[in-house]
């Protein structure tokens, strides 16, 4: 969440920085913000005042009490004192409640080189890649009529009447060759990662409890968007703990989490984590967007990069955690191109995103792949995750997260890139040796 002083010192700034995002209006009731906050100074002076006064009186009782004086309505006066000391600090605790129930609706403030724009027509792009050319290159056509990848899969083992059979609508049962090549691509990516790019494999829950979701952003605001996996209700001696857990949406959430409630050595930074997870979403608010196949599904597999890094490096930790995803498109040769995200189209908790976009022959555009985030201090402040500076005082971490990458929508991006005009499919060089030599998937 955001530094509530930030806040109290600069309002103005705070609420014309919003204003760069969509929805602004939603974000934070100004005036309710206002009068909780003229409420708590006024409580705050009020308290100084009757704690100065009660201990005045203090004093003055021990002064008549050992002139042998009657002290009872001196004493009366700090009893007063005391009960409304209670009541305001009884108010002030309400009040810190209310407002930092506000903060957690409030969005991270974008960085002042993010583009502006109220959603993704105004994104920029920074550059592209494609295999025969390298950097600023674009794809090459296939030379026939580009099938999509369901059309493409469906013969060599995607099943999408069998996963809503099973479940329901955007679920996939994956057979056979496609259901070999799909772990391929999640062992590769994990290999990279680890082996090239110095993050170190997590194995984590795929269900977490509310502190965790609140610590990265997820909740409160963003709770529709989650699958419950227990829901919350009252403690009984048969259910001592019953307290809401969910499906991850991202394994962002448990390895983030990790340095939550800790203050790490700052000679241990950067801390770089990955792991390999399914994830769920409800894709509240997407229906009847991306119906057909896997490209907006309710489960789906990713590699999640995150790093936790000192302040003053989060940006160039941006920079190359964008560079480790591309590097995995590269040695697939896959097209892609790099866009900053506009002030509008940047999620909840990022200060400034890089998103890849991986060509798609049969949509011929390019799609979101992954996207990498610098949330600066903002889900560090929601964790109070910390590190111990130099001069021995604690600081509050970045945090960065991205992916690396999306294990079905590369799966998406193989089959349509790598097609044949036979219907079969060229197993990419890179994932041969996970494929036991296999060089292509047919019928």
């Amino acid at each position: 969440m955001l530094d509530i002083t930030l806040l109290r010192k600069d309002l103005d700034n705070v609420i014309a920085r919003l204003q760069a995002r969509k929805n602004p209006q939603t974000f934070l009731d100004v005036d309710a913000f206002k009068a909780l906050e003229s409420e708590r100074k006024t409580l705050q002076t009020r308290t100084e005042e009757l704690q100065a006064r009660r201990n005045a009186l203090s004093k003055q009782i021990g002064q008549l009490k050992a002139k042998g004086e009657n002290a009872d309505a001196v004493m009366a006066q700090v009893a007063a004192a005391k009960t409304e000391l209670e009541q305001g600090a009884e108010r002030l605790d309400h009040i810190q409640t209310e407002l930092a129930d506000m903060l957690a609706a409030v969005p991270n403030l974008p960085h002042p080189d993010v583009p502006v724009g109220t959603d993704e027509s105004a994104n920029v792009e920074l550059r592209r890649w494609a295999p025969q050319g390298g950097m600023g290159a674009n794809p090459q056509t296939l030379g026939f009529a580009a099938k999509d990848h369901v059309d493409i899969g469906t013969p060599l083992g995607l099943d999408f009447e069998a996963g809503t059979k099973l479940t329901g609508a955007r679920f996939t049962v994956m057979r056979g060759q496609v259901a070999r090549l799909h772990r391929a691509l999640a062992q590769f990516m994990l290999d990279v990662q680890t082996q090239e790019h110095g993050y170190t494999e997590c194995y984590t829950p795929y269900i977490v409890n509310t502190d965790s979701l609140r610590g990265t952003g997820q909740l409160p605001k963003f709770e529709g968007d989650l699958f419950a996996a227990r829901k919350g209700g009252q403690e009984s001696e048969e259910h001592p703990d019953h307290t809401p857990l969910y499906l991850i949406p991202t394994s962002e959430v448990p390895l983030t989490n990790l340095v939550r409630d800790e203050i790490v050595a700052e000679a241990d930074l950067p801390i770089k984590l990955t792991a390999h997870t399914p994830c769920f979403r409800s894709e509240a608010g997407s229906y009847g967007r991306d119906t057909r196949g896997m490209i907006r599904q309710h489960q789906f597999d990713k590699v999640e990069m995150v790093q936790i890094v000192h302040p003053d490096k989060s940006y160039a930790a941006l920079d190359e955690m964008t560079t480790h995803a591309e590097a995995i498109l590269q040695k697939l040769g896959l097209p892609y191109r790099v866009v900053v995200l506009s002030t509008g189209d940047m999620g909840f908790g990022a200060t400034r995103t890089h998103d890849l976009e991986v060509w798609l022959p049969a949509q011929n555009t390019y799609r979101e792949i992954s996207s990498v985030s610098n949330c600066e201090a903002f889900q560090a402040r929601r964790m109070q995750a910390r590190f111990r500076n130099a001069q021995g005082k604690t600081e509050l971490l970045h945090t960065l997260n991205g992916s690396g990458l999306a294990v079905g929508r590369t799966l998406v991006a193989v089959l349509e890139s790598y097609q044949q005009d036979d219907g079969s499919v060229t197993v990419p060089e890179v994932l041969r040796p996970y494929m036991g030599g296999l060089d292509a998937l047919r019928a």
